[in-house]
């Protein structure tokens, strides 16, 4: 009979390894990897519906009959800016949910986890498909709905966290960037999918006119939310029956009630803590660089402060982590690689179409008649950082140094985001800045390819410089932290792009990066190096 939980656990002893871990290790690396894929897909969703929401002029009720043209103008220019508003929630809540899940395989258990969690994602995208159907559904419905995409950002940490258990130590590079390499194929898997599933105009929807349109790509627009609810619902039956709660990642293995349960409670106060977050950067206007702490630290009072006893001891041992410098160094070196990666999938679309598209900053409904077909590449740069991920992790564990390949692949990131700031502004200043697109677009790529590899050395790095106990905390939380890229770089651009000065953004990414280069020398290869080349 299948055994759900595994009270005999040990990876290391090579014959256990070999007799019964590793069928089982296996069994369960390839049901997390599919869920983790459909996770990303719903998660940076937004980037690709941004860009179709501006092309079928999606205004949220915003122009109203009677408005003169200077007050529409205006009204377009805060439409665009968001455009860009709705990833960047997706992002903050998926940020936001993944510090609870951090914690959760400890407390809820592996399976358990990845079941509820998947399962969770039916919400957004059955929800986005509705609201999709009419081009003057208020904002603040895409803004709920973005904000309960952020569960697939959220599953992430849980998955790599859980992941972490069922290798052995000389495995976690490859295994580690397997389950997050593939799992991020999820991005360009769903900027490649949705541009083609919209074709299909199953249903109507009410254009702008309020006029029920049918067998128009409008339409179609409703299937980028739903093409994910067979997919999702096959995921979820197979980690249900099929996957494991291992003894070494929860000491207290649960009932499937008792990890569902906890599970939940966790993700609700995760989800609080990013609903406040959206108020105040939506309701209030407050500052980004304001809002992000924040909700950092609503989100840790509320599993420190508002979680049932057995839950808080549990989590008050896994907060040790804290109290490692480590922690911190690694938090800011993983958010350059990672960040960096999650952050771009979400903006490049729309950087791309407001760089090259949308060319008068005058007149927004100005279209470039010349304009690249970004959509039928923007994709390729998520799956090339997400393929050559598990390369970075297999690389690290070769020479035996995540830290010498973080080194190499910072080095390349910075000279790469330079090279985007440079043609950016040789397609702003151009009156034919379409012939600057495939020398942007190769830039951006070597760009998501530095990410990729980033994403891997420094994961393989963290097992090597945490003990057991710690590693997998650790391995959610500097995810966790990392995954607010996808919130501050779309912001960032919004930003900028409604200033005239996208490159500015660039500059500061480059300026981050060569700090993060620093650190990892200073902590991990100089002479006074704490822990040598992990």
């Amino acid at each position: 009979m299948f055994k759900i939980n595994l009270s005999e656990w040990d990876v290391e002893n090579e014959s256990f390894w070999n007799s019964t871990g590793k069928k089982i290790a296996v069994k369960n690396l390839w049901i997390s990897i599919p869920a983790l894929l459909l996770a990303f897909a719903v998660w940076i969703m937004w980037s690709i519906i941004a860009t179709k929401m501006k092309a079928f002029g999606y205004n949220f009720g915003m122009i109203t009959p009677g408005m003169d043209p200077a007050e529409i103008t205006e009204k377009l220019k805060e439409i665009n800016s968001l455009y860009y508003t709705l990833p960047a929630i997706a992002g903050l809540a998926g940020a936001t949910l993944r510090i609870p899940n951090s914690f959760l395989i400890a407390l809820g258990g592996g399976r358990n986890v990845i079941f509820f969690t998947t399962m969770l994602l039916l919400i957004p995208a059955v929800g986005v498909g509705f609201a999709l159907q009419d081009v003057n559904t208020p904002y603040m419905t895409f803004a709920i709905y973005a904000a309960l995409s952020g569960f697939g950002g959220g599953n992430f940490s849980s998955s790599m966290s859980n992941i972490s258990f069922f290798f052995p130590k000389r495995m976690q590079g490859t295994s580690l960037g397997l389950n997050a390499g593939i799992g991020n194929l999820g991005v360009g898997l769903m900027q490649k999918t949705i541009p083609w599933v919209i074709g299909f105009s199953l249903f109507g929807a009410v254009g702008s006119e309020g006029i029920k349109e049918f067998s128009t790509a409008l339409s179609g627009l409703q299937n980028a939310g739903w093409v994910w609810v067979p997919l999702l619902s096959l995921a979820t039956i197979a980690a249900l029956f099929w996957m494991n709660n291992v003894i070494t990642g929860t000491p207290k293995l649960p009932s499937t009630f008792q990890g569902i349960g906890k599970t939940l409670y966790m993700i609700v106060l995760g989800l609080m803590a990013a609903l406040i977050g959206a108020y105040l950067l939506i309701g209030l206007k407050l500052n980004m660089w304001l809002v992000l702490p924040i909700v950092v630290i609503i989100t840790l009072l509320l599993m420190k402060y508002a979680t049932p006893g057995d839950i808080k001891i549990n989590l008050n041992k896994q907060f040790a982590i804290f109290s490692n410098k480590h922690t911190w160094v690694m938090t800011i070196i993983y958010t350059m690689t990672f960040g960096s990666f999650i952050g771009f999938s979400a903006a490049f679309p729309k950087l791309s179409q407001d760089i090259f598209v949308y060319t008068d900053a005058s007149d927004p409904t100005f279209v470039n008649p010349n304009a690249p077909n970004f959509l039928m590449w923007v994709f390729l740069g998520p799956v090339i950082g997400a393929l050559i991920r598990p390369a970075g992790g297999w690389l690290s564990d070769k020479i035996n140094s995540g830290a010498k390949v973080t080194a190499i692949s910072t080095i390349a990131q910075i000279l790469a985001t330079l090279a985007v700031a440079y043609f950016v502004i040789q397609a702003r200043n151009s009156d034919t800045p379409e012939k600057f697109w495939w020398p942007f677009f190769a830039s951006f790529m070597i760009l998501f390819l530095t990410t990729g590899i980033g994403n891997g050395s420094t994961f393989r790095s963290i097992p090597y410089i945490f003990n057991k106990e710690q590693a997998g905390p650790v391995l959610g939380w500097t995810a966790a932290i990392a995954a607010y890229g996808a919130f501050i770089i779309p912001k960032v651009f919004g930003q900028q792009i409604k200033s005239g000065t996208p490159e500015y953004a660039l500059y500061g990414f480059a300026i981050y990066y060569f700090i993060c280069l620093l650190l990892n020398w200073w902590y991990y290869q100089g002479p006074k190096a704490d822990v040598k080349n992990p």
